[in-house]
This record gives structure tokens, sequence and C-alpha cells, in this order.
């Protein structure tokens, strides 16, 4: 006897606010279960101290949650001078400490450094692999891991507000794989001061931001799985910066079956194959020829 499938074949985003203390893998199981979906996944780790934007995909809007981590993310933090902490963050040790405090002007002269393409060295407490091994098992055990700087992208860094000597609320706009913590850390670093962050909020991700986010408590008050379809953004939200190619129905079913289409030779690379309003497939086209390279079951 087969096995029973498991949830709802629900298809599209959900964003989250995702609150303080829990963990991004957390809350996709929250949200997986209120929709009795049968798959979902997240574009994008938040830590438990980090709260904001989570995309969190399910059905077959996980196919392109790469996609979606590729693009532009925004936070506002806080950081608190005085500390350098091992997480690079409150919940780590104390692991070197300055009487210094930097002048909003100091902080503002020093941002240039931060912006554009910059070397980073990730956070020891990092998901980064060293060897096979997390960064942050080997850090927890004990251990020192060796991260080397890597090349990321900072487009915009700026000072918001200095509440007071100790605390600078700063935002910024990065690609894919820039740590916050790890500006912190180097910006108290370059300042003499130190520092660390204490408050981290994630403002928008791709094209998802705040105005679409939705808090855990508003979504467990509405109880009824169908009206929660209703807040489902469709699986090509995520695809807004790839062109789309409007199909025939019988081109679409040749997608549908891994085969090649030929168009007039107009567009190179990645696009998205839809028809009837409903995505189709992504694929390349080269030449002409238009290649599906994952395929859209809605």
């Amino acid at each position: 006897m087969g096995r029973k499938r498991r949830g709802r074949p629900v298809h599209g985003w959900f964003i989250l606010d995702k609150p303080l203390g829990m963990t991004s893998t957390k809350a996709v199981g929250k949200v997986r279960r209120a929709f009795d979906a049968a798959k979902a996944g997240h574009a994008g780790t938040l830590d438990p101290l980090a709260s904001g934007i989570l995309p969190i995909a399910m059905g077959e809007a996980t196919k392109v949650v790469a996609m979606a981590m590729d693009g532009a993310k925004a936070y506002r933090f806080t950081i608190r001078w005085g500390e350098e902490r091992d997480t690079d963050d409150a919940e780590g040790a104390v692991i070197a400490e300055s009487g210094e405090r930097p002048t909003a002007a100091e902080i503002e002269a020093a941002l240039p450094q931060f912006t554009g393409e910059i070397e980073q060295v990730p956070p020891a407490y990092s998901a980064i692999k060293v060897n096979g091994a997390r960064a942050y098992d080997l850090a927890r055990g004990g251990e020192t891991p060796e991260l080397a700087a890597r090349l990321i992208r900072i487009d915009e860094l700026h000072l918001l507000e200095c509440p007071d000597a100790d605390h600078a609320v700063l935002e910024m706009i990065c690609g894919k794989g820039a740590y916050v913590r790890g500006v912190a850390r180097d910006l108290g670093r370059v300042l003499g001061c130190r520092g660390h962050v204490s408050e981290l909020r994630r403002t928008r991700v791709g094209d998802f931001d705040e105005n679409m986010a939705i808090s855990l408590d508003k979504l467990e008050d509405m109880g009824h799985k169908e009206a929660l379809d209703d807040l489902l953004l469709p699986v090509e939200a995520a695809l807004a910066d790839i062109p789309a190619l409007p199909v025939t129905g019988p081109e679409a079913d040749r997608l549908r079956f891994g085969q090649a289409i030929r168009v007039p030779h107009s567009v190179e690379g990645t696009v998205y194959a839809t028809t009837d309003g409903r995505p189709v497939a992504l694929a390349e086209i080269h030449a002409g020829e238009v290649r599906p390279v994952r395929v859209f079951n809605l």
C-alpha cells in the first residue's frame, strides 16, 4: 500500500514577519502547518536574534527559492559600541572592550570603506563550511575556524541615528553573502571602539518588503486554511527581474515535457515561459532555442 501524501498542494509565497527568538526553520514549520502545505522552504536564513522579512515558498514556489535569495537585501540594525563579541551579536561572549566612543561624523566618515565590492571575513558563528563542517559547529565546540575573506557587495550603508553614545542605528542594502554582523565588527575595529550587533531587522528581500509581511499572530488568528490562501503571492512574484516569454498552449505542453521550442531570436539568457497568465517553466534561450530548466506543475 502506497504511503499517503501529507499536506495540501499549496503553491506561492507567504511573506512572514519573523519574530525575535525564533529560528527560520521553526518559523517555516509553523507556516507550513498553518497552511497544511505539503512542501515549504525559506529564501534566506534569519538568525533567532533577528526579526523581519522571511519569504516562505510553498509548493512549486520552492523551485525558484535560489532566485529570490539572489535579490538585494535591506537591513536596519543597531551597533552597540565598546564590546566585540565572539558571535558578533549580543548572544556571544565579550572578547574585546574599548572605552572609546565614535561621533556621528566619525561613523559617517568611515562608511565609504564598507560600500561597493569589498572583502569580508564571515563571522565565526556562521553557516560557512570549513573542511566539511559548519563554522558555527566548530566554534561551539571550542575551535576557532579559519575563515577566508570573501568578496561581497554592499550597495548602500547609511547612519540613521545615534540615540546615545553607546549605540548607532544604520541601514544597509547588500547582495548575497554579506553579513551585517561582520560589518558591525569591522566598523568597530576601524573606529577603534569595537562593536557588535545588538538589534537586527531585515526589511527587504528582492521584491518582497515590509508592506507585504504578515505576523505569525495574525496568521494563527485567521484559522481557516482556505482563507489563508488569499494571503499568498503567486509563484512568479520572485521572478520580477526575469523576462516573461508568452508561449502558446502547444508550446507550453512541449516545455512541460522537457522539450525545446523555437522562438524568434530576440532574447538571450534566462526567461520564464508563461501561458494564460500562469508560469510554465524557467528556461534558457540561446540562438532562438528555448530549453526548459525548471518546469512548474501548476
